[in-house]
């Protein structure tokens, strides 16, 4: 099975740092279920590591990744699933952010190229996140006929607010430039292009000179604060995905995003 994720430890202050880079080679990074369980078992893989206290995530130099591989044959299957094996099979997304936020280690992104639906998801599920100059970020979810899910609402709420957060999940279509992300806090830094990575490292090295104990039970007790109403407010996340993605809407949604063409949409 081809493998698309690479780890690279030992790197930064008394090799406290490591760098997870996710890069299928297609230039798009698309997340089909497969890139997901590779991306939630390099998460899972920290879990009793205590020589990492940072861990540093990337993708490729032109996409950190393109969202949900629609395209992908396993994925395809879903529109055949009877509605118990479309949840089990559903709950990939949310496992994969989950495991990400629930890391003891330090996290950041370093975003180049585009972040796009799944992407966001899985960015927003970090510690921080670094933007390329030249990247963009959009959330396409709702024009093609879903809803948001991954518990990535109540992130991005946390990040930005309510009003941003309507803006850039509601209106599919607006690209998020880097300043934008930052003025909206959805980022917190952006750099130079192409050098996104080399600046998440710096601040990666910040983290990792600080006490590693002390620095995860500070992060536990954030995220805890943080999330405390997270799993109340989006418990339903995944049905209403499946809801949504019954709908005639979802169907067309999608046939336009493959035809290349704007999709019209009827409500039902």
């Amino acid at each position: 099975m081809t493998s698309f994720v690479t780890i690279e430890k030992g790197l930064g202050p008394e090799g406290r740092i490591a760098v997870v880079k996710f890069d299928r080679g297609d230039g798009i990074n698309a997340l089909s279920p497969e890139a997901m369980r590779q991306l939630t078992q390099a998460a899972r893989s920290f879990e009793d590591d205590a020589e990492t206290s940072v861990v540093v995530l990337t993708g490729a130099p032109t996409a950190f990744s393109a969202g949900f591989d629609l395209k992908d044959p396993e994925g395809r299957q879903r529109k055949s699933m009877d509605i118990g094996s479309l949840r089990r099979h559903l709950k990939l997304g949310p496992r994969l952010a989950r495991a990400w936020q629930e890391m003891d280690q330090i996290t950041i992104a370093a975003i180049e190229g585009f972040c796009i639906g799944g992407g966001v998801a899985l960015a927003v599920a970090l510690d921080f996140r670094i933007m390329s100059r030249a990247a963009h970020i959009r959330i396409p979810e709702i024009g093609l006929g879903m809803n948001m899910s991954w518990q990535s609402i109540p992130r991005l709420l946390h990040l930005m607010g309510p009003a941003r957060t309507k803006q850039a999940v509601i209106l599919a279509d607006q690209r998020i430039t880097a300043a934008e992300a930052h003025a909206w806090r959805l980022v917190e830094e952006v750099a130079e292009a192409g050098t996104a990575l080399d600046t998440a490292m710096a601040l990666a090295t910040k983290f990792a000179s600080q006490p590693p104990i002390s620095a995860a039970m500070t992060k536990l007790t954030i995220n805890r604060l943080t999330y405390a109403l997270d799993d109340l407010t989006s418990h339903m996340d995944i049905d209403q995905f499946a809801l949504a993605s019954l709908t005639e809407d979802h169907k067309e949604g999608v046939a336009a995003f493959l035809d290349g063409r704007k999709p019209r949409f009827t409500g039902r």
